[in-house]
């Protein structure tokens, strides 16, 4: 008897297809308590365009009545061609999806869930219903049929960007502040044996003033083909951002492709310095965009460098419709669209080697 092959294990670019998008609605319990009707307000704009490409699973807090929702929801997608949103009535401590969603995976054509740990940014935060929430995840629809494996190690997915084919771009100051006792060949070891990565390129520099993640990589430098990286610029020599961004910019021109070529560069601008009511700077930027099937979401602040950025993602993706959404009143939170959202790959049957 001829044995089955073993099925091939791949973590996929968030460029390719996505199965869903996973969301948390905010409610007066999340970090949005201050200014809550507004947020909310932006939550049903991105929701509504997001379902022009996909389906949205839609964390909702008990015992918020979902009814007000729904009909906002329709109201925002009451266009024939739009996808579902499927609301799911479980707990959490707050809206940061990226960071306590589940990881997806390829394996044979079926999607594969992981469930790292988390803390609240290292214990900064409380986070412990936010840490169960993966596993209520895959007891119900539409998840109910994916495998999740849960995984004894602190990891946000805010901190890890993928290329799709076998790289690994994280920053060195947040995972070591995650784990302090481990060394970067350790780290590296552990992350090549979680992830089907076959190597990691780290970045020392770099880091937006007001970030609490400690420079989570969604901030400064993401992948949007398997050659190309956007990153976030500064050419402002007066802003306190231009030393460390004009490093993080250097090391970016030494990393090299798997074959050993430079990657291709798309600098965003930096908009101009928004700051909190204690008047410390917000970490405000256009690296936080969201993939979603067809489309890119690229965060907007009533910014002249809005257009900027969308010009120059556009050019990198002309095939996709690149959309600016508002995130003023995100940023206040110090996170934008990438933060707030966790992709779920689409198995593909073609992949399946049996």
């Amino acid at each position: 008897m001829t044995p089955h092959p073993t099925p091939t294990r791949r973590w996929p670019a968030e460029w390719e297809r996505q199965a869903a998008c996973l969301l948390a609605w905010p409610t007066a319990a999340t970090d949005w308590s201050a200014n809550l009707a507004a947020v909310q307000r932006i939550y049903i704009d991105i929701i509504g365009t997001i379902v022009r490409f996909q389906p949205v699973m839609l964390l909702i807090q008990p015992p918020t009545d979902t009814a007000a929702i729904s009909a906002a929801l329709a109201d925002a997608t009451h266009r024939p061609s739009t996808y579902p949103v499927y609301l799911l009535r479980l707990d959490y401590d707050d809206t940061w999806c990226r960071d306590f969603g589940p990881v997806g995976l390829l394996r044979g054509g079926r999607t594969e869930l992981l469930d790292f740990r988390f803390n609240g940014w290292g214990g900064k935060y409380t986070a412990d219903r936010d840490d169960a929430v993966n596993r209520q995840l895959v007891q119900s629809p539409p998840l109910g049929e994916y495998a999740l494996r849960s995984i004894d190690f602190e990891l946000e997915g805010g901190a890890l960007e993928t290329d799709g084919c076998g790289s690994l771009l994280t920053t060195w100051q947040c995972l070591h502040r995650r784990h302090p006792a481990l060394s970067r060949e350790t780290l590296e070891k552990r992350l090549m044996h979680y992830l089907p990565v076959s190597r990691v390129l780290w970045l020392y520099h770099g880091l937006l003033d007001g970030d609490d993640t400690d420079g989570h990589i969604d901030t400064l430098a993401r992948f949007v083909r398997p050659d190309t990286i956007a990153y976030q610029a500064c050419d402002d020599a007066s802003d306190p951002h231009f030393e460390p961004l004009q490093k993080m910019a250097a090391e970016l021109t030494r990393l090299r492709t798997e074959d050993g070529q430079a990657y291709r560069l798309c600098p965003l601008p930096m908009p101009k310095a928004r700051y909190a009511s204690n008047g410390q700077r917000l970490p405000a930027g256009y690296a936080n965009f969201l993939f979603v099937n067809g489309a890119l979401l690229v965060p907007a602040y009533d910014d002249p460098a809005d257009r900027i950025a969308r010009e120059r993602l556009s050019a990198c993706l002309p095939e996709r419709e690149v959309i600016s959404l508002p995130c003023r009143e995100l940023i206040e939170q110090r996170g934008a669209l990438h933060c707030i959202a966790m992709h779920i790959p689409a198995g593909d049957p073609t992949d399946d080697p049996q």
